[in-house]
């Protein structure tokens, strides 16, 4: 299962496999995670994409994170097709309204991390 994540100061390593990573908050914000309401229940224990109906290994899971509603917790992964997806229209939609994207967007985290999920999604 990958996390993924990155800090402003962090080099991106080539092998995102190579360690884990999370997604920040502002990240699953732009993606648009679904409410814990709208999903199935192997949806929302993390067995199934949250955006689609694939089913989910360690090894295809993208971790979005333990995430606590008024339904209590729940553990949303998601396939890398999918989060790719998300990831791509989301940086449409982040960087023209972003004042770091516009002025350089490999200094703003969450244009950095969106591209990383773009990227592996693609492999």
């Amino acid at each position: 299962m990958r996390r993924i994540t990155a800090t402003v100061g962090d080099a991106m390593p080539s092998d995102a496999g190579t360690r884990a990573h999370d997604i920040p908050p502002d990240v699953l914000a732009v993606l648009g995670l679904p409410s814990f309401g709208e999903l199935t229940p192997d949806q929302a224990r993390g067995a199934v994409c949250v955006w689609g109906t694939e089913q989910l290994t360690t090894e295809t899971a993208v971790d979005l994170g333990e995430q606590a509603g008024p339904e209590g917790r729940w553990w949303p992964r998601a396939c890398r097709t999918h989060t790719a997806d998300r990831a791509h229209r989301g940086l449409f939609d982040h960087a023209p309204s972003c004042e770091q994207c516009v002025d350089a967007a490999e200094r703003c985290e969450t244009s950095r991390v969106l591209y990383r999920l773009i990227r592996d999604g693609r492999r």
